[in-house]
């Protein structure tokens, strides 16, 4: 019988935020793989080493992440030839992602390659945008109100376009898009409204006002949330 591939959200960065599931899973398959930069090591893996038994098989799915070079297919091809040849042996294989394997997760480019083919069971996660609005003590969303999550990577026209239409927005890989997304928001009278967050839930984490915040650049695990009050909604 042919093994399980799983697709396990390892939440936003914290150890202690992964879910009971995950942690099962972590504990009996013999194969891991993870996402990792080409040199270096890899987020999602420090996320879940400390519940790593030590003795599994790894697979570091080294990938170009710069902008125009991701999702790099013949790479994840490539890995998945070999995740196959492990699942056609029988083991189950975990593949790590930080947050959710969904949402905006490398995963998904591992998960087209299998769903159909194999028996493939993703594990929600807890994504980076609860996880951001936990930190800075803001609520995302109440009552009637719609979250809209953006990546900062649109251009700036469409990224106004979506903020002033929404009560709510979680602009999510913000790095070295961050001035476009403050200039953005000073256009639309919003950055009052607005919280930074980066490494949420990290040791690094950092929390503060947007307008408080004067970098050129951030780290791509940065964050953005964007509320109006309720009174200004009219819900």
């Amino acid at each position: 019988m042919s093994g399980t591939l799983y697709g396990l959200g390892v939440g936003p960065g914290d150890p202690d935020l992964i879910t009971l599931k995950a942690y099962g899973i972590l504990q009996r398959v013999p194969v891991v793989a993870y996402p990792a930069p080409e040199e270096g090591d890899s987020l999602a893996r420090a996320i879940a080493a400390p519940h790593l038994p030590g003795n599994q098989t790894e697979i570091a799915i080294r990938t170009p992440m710069v902008p125009g070079a991701f999702p790099a297919n013949d790479v994840y091809d490539a890995y998945s030839i070999e995740i196959a040849a492990h699942l056609d042996a029988g083991r189950d294989v975990a593949v790590l992602c930080e947050g959710d394997p969904f949402l905006y997760g490398s995963f998904m480019y591992v998960f087209a390659r299998f769903v159909g083919e194999r028996r493939v069971q993703v594990i929600p996660g807890v994504s980076s945008i609860v996880a951001c609005a936990a930190a800075a003590g803001a609520p995302l969303v109440s009552r009637n109100q719609v979250l809209t999550v953006v990546p900062a990577t649109l251009d700036a026209g469409d990224l106004e376009q979506r903020i002033a239409s929404s009560a709510a927005t979680a602009v999510m890989k913000v790095g070295r898009h961050v001035s476009k997304v403050r200039d953005v928001l000073a256009r639309l009278g919003r950055t009052e409204d607005a919280w930074y967050v980066e490494h949420a839930s990290m040791d690094s984490e950092r929390v503060l006002p947007l307008a408080d915040f004067a970098d050129e650049q951030a780290p791509y695990f940065s964050m953005i949330l964007v509320r109006q009050s309720e009174g200004e909604t009219g819900c």
